[in-house]
């Protein structure tokens, strides 16, 4: 029972979500929505279309033709955590996830860092952006963009870092109604990414890496002589 009424929470929610933000659905594609939300909390195990049609009561083709509709599910996730998160002190997380993945026909599959397994690996990668709530600890995902490949990039003329800035560039004026704060992890502390949010209005809170060398900037007065003025004055020591 306790697990039915936690459902009809769930289903209740989403339903007023649904209702808040989403006026130009039409009735048949919400009790679709409604539908793959249940069955996304209740299947056992991997999800795809087939287990979707064999738990749920639509067939697979009406699965598949409404998984490729265009949803707005940044803002969706944006009103369902308002509900969620109800910490003062806010910001938005980042950080890229590798997915394992096997074939050759699955778009922008190539090769992609795992932390998990320390080493680059063939898969998918998703760029997850989340809404972290610093006061409770808790974070809900808000939007999840799959990263090209290498080879896609390279067509595009553009690379890994400028792909991450695209992605923010195209939600920041809705996820900076929520926080103009960016965390990521000591990847993205690079000086073409760091200038990139700050030009898009964020502000990134990071670390550097474990190998960064940082030099202290020289005091010295220049000498007027030839060749280039000293500009650096030694390494910082990280060792306390």
């Amino acid at each position: 029972m306790k697990r039915i009424s936690i459902l009809n929470q769930y289903n209740g929610i989403c339903s007023d979500i649904l209702n808040e933000i989403t006026t130009k659905l039409n009735k048949s594609f919400i009790t679709f929505l409604m539908e793959t939300f249940i069955l996304y909390m209740v299947i056992p195990g991997r999800i795809n279309f087939l287990q979707l049609r064999r738990y749920g009561n639509s067939c697979k083709e009406r699965f598949r033709q409404n998984f490729s509709k265009d949803f707005d599910w940044l803002s969706f996730n944006m009103a369902l955590s308002k509900r969620i998160l109800t910490g003062e002190r806010k910001a938005i997380a980042i950080d890229p996830s590798y997915i394992s993945k096997s074939g050759k026909q699955t778009p922008w599959i190539g090769y992609f860092w795992s932390g998990c397994a320390g080493a680059t690996k063939r898969g998918l990668e998703i760029m997850g952006v989340g809404l972290i709530d610093i006061d409770n600890k808790d974070c809900v995902i808000l939007q999840a963009v799959q990263t090209p490949d290498n080879k896609t990039l390279e067509n595009r003329n553009t690379n890994l870092i400028d792909w991450y800035l695209l992605v923010l560039n195209s939600m920041k004026e809705k996820l900076q109604r929520l926080s103009h704060y960016v965390v990521a992890d000591a990847y993205f502390t690079k000086s073409n990414f760091v200038e990139g949010v700050k030009r898009q209005g964020f502000h990134l809170v990071s670390r550097f890496r474990n190998d960064a060398v940082l030099f202290y900037p020289t005091i010295e007065k220049t000498t007027g002589k030839k060749g280039k003025p000293k500009v650096y004055d030694g390494k910082i020591d990280f060792g306390w």
